[in-house]
């Protein structure tokens, strides 16, 4: 309760320190400044001379956004330029809420809102930006008014043609960006793009992405060794020092955006530009197979998706946002109690062929011997098991203290895929059939695959799906897919997506499998920071066949504690543990106690220590109560890290580690051993090369 009236006292505090606008004829004279409520985090809007909206972020008085444009192009109206002040009112935002399987559990979310409504040349509905500043987080958006009525021939609905938001960043300032790939039949069987491209760490602004496409939301910018004295659009860049020590920044920004639903697309930024640095971009026309429109349209009164910004002195606030739920709602009712958990998954290591009854019996016995909730069964199980033999898979399964969950191509005209079941998810006719009989035959999840894009039609269909799948009492997945914005809040039976490079990857060829701690130590910073991630499988084989022999084909590159504590840095309510059935026999008892406990959701996470594509230490607590320490070295060299764990000061804990490789030994050998740390809850940790430690409590 104090920590709430804090919270209050210093929001308060911040209204009382905004500087009233002057409202003149030509807008805001003196801009608007909108401060977090401790004051640390500055939104500064202003009107340029040509009525560009315009504003600015900084931080502990240090610039991290310097001076970029806001406002849209629409059907009725030009709202970025000759723009003109309307009105503006402040209030203060207030909440709390409980979320149920992802980075936190119990969330208090305070802000700043301000809205500002301006005026557009020759049209007869006003804009308003909305803005919330909490105290790592900005968030934005614009609303349309259509509740008043103008006149009988006045639309009440808008296409938005192009937003004019940017962001241009101090000089000097490093990317961590995924690129963004059309759906130009680069990708296999059109099922591009599917945010599922690699990162590049540490690039400069003006680096070409990939494809020509821009690069895909997040987007994470390292503000580091950059001039922070602040210019405007075109201007030449200054050195003004006096906003921090020596004139250099250093510091963290994440960009994303959330609430989007079925009323928009979802978007990106373009390439980096001198003028106007990284811009929004729509979806590509070559998307959805070239189906639907590039620009989404949406009845008045409407609002477009928030806008995101996450900034810090550190990489802490990054990793611990709750900002794409803080701002959202709830769309519709639970129909149940949704139950998390673990699930085995056959394809990873198995391929098409295992979709059969038989060895599907294997990988639910594997499930129901390790404790987990769900059996995963993938792509051709409609052809090689067969509709009636799933019921019967299905009763078999839950004899088991199992459930399956089945897996679906999204398809209709987006893509060329030929695993199926096909055309049972993308029409609401089949979906009510395909639906009802799976809920009359115990299943509770489904993951569905290969989707066309980001254009409003496609968002369409991820929410229709989920809104008939929580009718029948079913979670979903999504695969080959966007990314998530918000989801987890808005609809409670959404599980997670993947929009990764994932994990079969490290199946499918060497390069990824080598990659592989590069990777999972470059999501918690960026891509898993803002959505669940489905990943897709702690790989327990240390070889790529079904043998778990060398020879036939490549080795993972990581050790087992490695992937053990990527089981609890990759946050997903519904985790996969690719445990094959030969691993049962394998696997060192410690591996597998460790992993039939496994929690999946969280009610706290915490950053402890890392660098994207480096290594990462969190701390999460479950929702057992349980504090559990995890990190992953991504590199080649052992680290020895100082860790203050202040949950476990005092005591003994498990010490779940690996012993440094000996000469020949191609896999190290790990252990468990008790490690304890001292009163003033400060340890020392040793990660080898390409592995991970754990700490939990040890039980008596």
């Amino acid at each position: 309760m104090a920590k709430r009236h804090l919270y209050i006292a210093q929001a308060l505090l911040a209204i009382f320190m905004l500087a009233t606008p002057a409202k003149g004829a030509n807008g805001l004279d003196d801009g608007k400044s909108i401060l977090s409520p401790d004051g640390r985090l500055s939104v500064h809007l202003s009107l340029s001379q040509e009525g560009r909206l315009e504003y600015c972020v900084t931080y502990d008085g240090k610039t991290m956004v310097e001076t970029s444009r806001l406002g849209l192009l629409t059907d009725i109206g030009d709202y970025t330029r000759s723009l003109e002040y309307v009105s503006d009112r402040e209030s203060l935002v207030d909440t709390t809420y409980v979320m149920r399987g992802t980075k936190r559990g119990g969330n208090h979310y305070v802000a700043h809102r301000y809205e500002l409504t301006l005026k557009a040349p020759k049209s007869k509905r006003d804009m308003t930006l909305i803005v919330q500043v909490s105290n790592n987080d900005i968030a934005y958006r614009y609303h349309f008014d259509g509740s008043k009525s103008i006149s009988k021939d006045e639309p009440r609905r808008i296409t938005i043609l192009s937003e004019a938001g940017s962001y241009r960043f101090p000089e000097g300032t490093t990317t961590f960006l995924s690129p963004q790939i059309d759906g130009d039949h680069k990708g296999w069987m059109s099922t591009k793009p599917s945010y599922e491209e690699e990162y590049k760490a540490d690039a400069k602004m003006d680096e070409p992405s990939k494809y020509g496409k821009g690069y895909t939301f997040p987007c994470l910018f390292h503000v580091g060794g950059a001039s922070c004295g602040d210019t405007g659009i075109g201007a030449k860049k200054s050195n003004n020092s006096k906003n921090s020590k020596n004139g250099k920044c250093d510091g963290w920004v994440l960009l994303s955006e959330t609430g989007v639903g079925s009323s928009y697309c979802a978007s990106h930024i373009r390439d980096y530009s001198e003028e106007n640095g990284y811009t929004i971009a729509f979806p590509d026309m070559t998307e959805n197979h070239g189906i639907g429109s590039t620009t989404p349209a949406m009845s008045l009164p409407g609002d477009t998706p928030w806008r995101t910004i996450t900034v810090g002195n550190s990489l802490k606030p990054i990793v611990e946002t709750t900002i794409p739920y803080d701002v959202v709602d709830e769309q519709y009712k639970a129909r149940e109690e949704y139950r998390p958990g673990r699930y085995t998954w056959s394809w990873l290591i198995w391929q098409d062929n295992s979709a059969n009854y038989d060895d599907q019996v294997q990988f639910i016995n594997t499930a129901s011997e390790m404790g987990f909730e769900y059996c995963l069964v993938d792509g051709f199980w409609d052809v090689q098991t067969g509709r009636k033999r799933i019921e019967e898979l299905s009763r078999y399964a839950q004899s088991k203290g199992v459930h399956l969950m089945l897996w679906y191509n999204s398809n209709g005209a987006a893509n060329d895929a030929p695993q199926g079941p096909r055309n049972c998810m993308n029409t609401a006719i089949a979906r009510e059939k395909e639906m009802a009989w799976m809920e009359s035959i115990g299943i509770k999840g489904i993951k569905v695959d290969f989707f066309g894009g980001d254009k409003q039609q496609t968002i369409q269909l991820y929410e229709d799906i989920l809104s008939d799948a929580n009718r029948h009492g079913i979670q979903v997945i999504f695969h080959g897919c966007t990314l998530p914005r918000g989801w987890e809040k808005m609809y409670p039976n959404f599980v997670a997506s993947e929009a990764v490079l994932a994990s079969e990857n490290v199946y499918f060829n060497e390069h990824h499998a080598k990659q592989e701690g590069f990777e999972l130590t470059m999501h918690p910073f960026c891509r898993n920071a803002v959505a669940s991630m489905d990943w897709g499988g702690c790989l327990m084989n240390h070889y790529m066949n079904k043998e778990d022999k060398p020879g036939k084909r490549h080795r993972r590159y990581t050790s087992d504690t490695f992937e053990m504590a990527a089981g609890i840095i990759n946050q997903t309510s519904i985790n996969c543990v690719d445990m094959q059935p030969s691993n049962l026999k394998t696997l060192p008892a410690f591996e597998l106690d460790f992993l039939r406990e496994l929690p999946t959701t969280w009610e706290e996470t915490q950053y402890l220590y890392g660098y994207p594509t480096k290594d990462v230490v969190l701390a999460r607590k479950s929702t057992k109560g349980e504090w559990i320490v995890a990190g992953l070295n991504g590199e080649a060299s052992a680290k020895t890290i100082t860790l203050s764990l202040p949950m476990f000061a005092g005591k003994t804990v498990s010490y779940y580690t690996d012993r440094p490789a000996k000469k020949g030994e191609t896999f190290p050998t790990p252990e468990l051993r008790e490690l304890k740390v001292d009163k003033n809850g400060k340890t020392k940790v040793t990660i080898q090369g390409m592995g991970g430690v754990i700490l939990k409590l040890k039980k008596i």
